[in-house]
Order: structure tokens, then C-alpha cells, then sequence
């Protein structure tokens, strides 16, 4: 089945650091904007619950909305899991972006771009080794991690961009 939606652009990565900002992240996100739905640490009905709570926003926003690793009833697709709708996947490296091509993604996630926050520890992959990754797919790639506006911009190669505190700051 493939997306009936197009694409977005732009993304917002729900995160348990949001905490109440997530839902002033879900009006700055602009309409016909993706929300990638993970909030893993929750016991799994207070996961669903919350869900369903962001795919209430999410319908009447307009936002494509996937569930991360489990596809929930409702949702527009999948993230890093099998299922119908739209299915994107999280890349850090080249062998990765093979993986979600495989798999039959229909948009990679990859990162981490520049620092971030979300994973102090990783390497981020800079400008010109993103770009050079994305000159090796054709799916679209969207930029993750320490990413706004004003870098996706100057970013080549690059079908949109995610984030967690660009939303919510």
C-alpha cells in the first residue's frame, strides 16, 4: 500500500523530554507536517492512550502520524516496524540506508546531523558526509538531529528535516 499522503517535509519526534510542551510542538508543527509517535518508556495502555490523544491533533491539523516500532490502530503508517501505510526508518550510516531500502522504506530518517542533546554520545555526521550519504539513495532522506530551519537550508541532499526541541523551544 503505498502513502496517501504525500510526504512531509517536516517532522516532529515526540520524546518523553517534552512532557506538556509536546502539545504546543504539535501547533508550532506546521499543517501537513509528520509526527513520529515513539514515547517508548510508557507502560504500553498509557502509550496508546496518549496516542490516540496526538492522533486527535493530528487529524485536525492535518499531520501525517506514525506509530514508532508498533503500528496503533489510526495511524498514517509505521516507524522502524512492519506494517501497512507509510513506512519510514531511523539510518546512521550507509549499511543502515541499504537496510530501510531493503525493508521497503518510503523515507529514511538519518542522523545524527549535527549535536544533539537526544544522543550526547554519537558522532554527528556533519554536512558534507550527510550530503555524500544522500547522493547514494534515492529515498528521500530527512535530516535528525540538532536540526532547524536555517540548517536544513543549507543542508544538501536533504528531502526535509525532523526534531524534538526545535518544536518544542
Amino acid at each position: 500500500m503505498r502513502p496517501r499522503h504525500p510526504l512531509p517535509r517536516l517532522w516532529l519526534m515526540t520524546d518523553e523530554r517534552q512532557g506538556n510542551g509536546l502539545w504546543d510542538a504539535l501547533v508550532r508543527l506546521p499543517e501537513g507536517g509528520g509526527v513520529v509517535f515513539r514515547h517508548y518508556s510508557l507502560p504500553e495502555p498509557e502509550r496508546r492512550a496518549l496516542f490516540e490523544e496526538i492522533r486527535t491533533v493530528a487529524q485536525k491539523r492535518d499531520l501525517v502520524l506514525l506509530s514508532a516500532r508498533t503500528r496503533f490502530p489510526g495511524a498514517d503508517g509505521v516507524h522502524n516496524g512492519p506494517g501497512p501505510g507509510i513506512r519510514t526508518a531511523s539510518a546512521h550510516s550507509l549499511g543502515e540506508i541499504r537496510r530501510a531500502q531493503r525493508r521497503g522504506a518510503d523515507l529514511i530518517f538519518l542522523s545524527p546531523v549535527f549535536a544533539t542533546r537526544s544522543h550526547v554520545q554519537a558522532r554527528p555526521l556533519g554536512p558534507i558526509r550527510f550530503a555524500s550519504l544522500a547522493r547514494r539513495t534515492q529515498l528521500p532522506l530527512v535530516a535528525l538531529g540538532g536540526m532547524n530551519e536555517t540548517r536544513f537550508r543549507a543542508l544538501r541532499g536533504a528531502y526535509g528535516w525532523a526534531g524534538i526541541d526545535a518544536w518544542s523551544a
